[in-house]
């Protein structure tokens, strides 16, 4: 039987500095809070049709993965999030302002095909690809 998969969930971040990731993924990303639960170290953040889940690693769940993440050592290679409109011009203007440096922009293969991407690095070092549409 092969497990019908139409997308992307979820993915957890863990941080020994909560408030400051869920600062950073909903000011410089745009993500928007959608429910909080303290009580197990747990924010989560609504992008576009997924979540990106932050817990603190010394809340309830957090606590289960070990150490926290550092610049060098990461619980995950990157996770990707497509955008649209894609304009990358615009996003890394926007980005400067707020310190957040946004790579060169290339073609890359994802979930729809060739399209644009660039990468970018959230507060605990952890790679974040924003990815535009397909190429036509």
């Amino acid at each position: 039987m092969k497990v019908p998969i139409v997308g992307l969930d979820h993915v957890v971040l863990r941080t020994a500095d909560a408030g400051r990731l869920v600062r950073f993924y909903t000011e410089v990303l745009g993500c928007t809070i959608e429910r909080t639960q303290e009580a197990l170290g747990l924010w989560q953040l609504r992008a576009g049709n997924a979540l990106i889940d932050i817990t603190d690693v010394n809340g309830q769940i957090g606590r289960m993965g070990g150490p926290a993440p550092r610049r060098d050592g990461h619980n995950l290679d990157h996770f990707c999030l497509r955008v649209d409109p894609w304009d990358p011009d615009a996003m890394r203007a926007a980005f400067a302002i707020r310190g957040v440096s946004l790579g060169e922009t290339a073609m890359r293969y994802g979930a729809e095909g060739e399209g644009p991407s660039c990468y970018l690095q959230d507060p605990d070092g952890n790679t974040v690809e924003l990815k535009g549409p397909p190429a036509k």
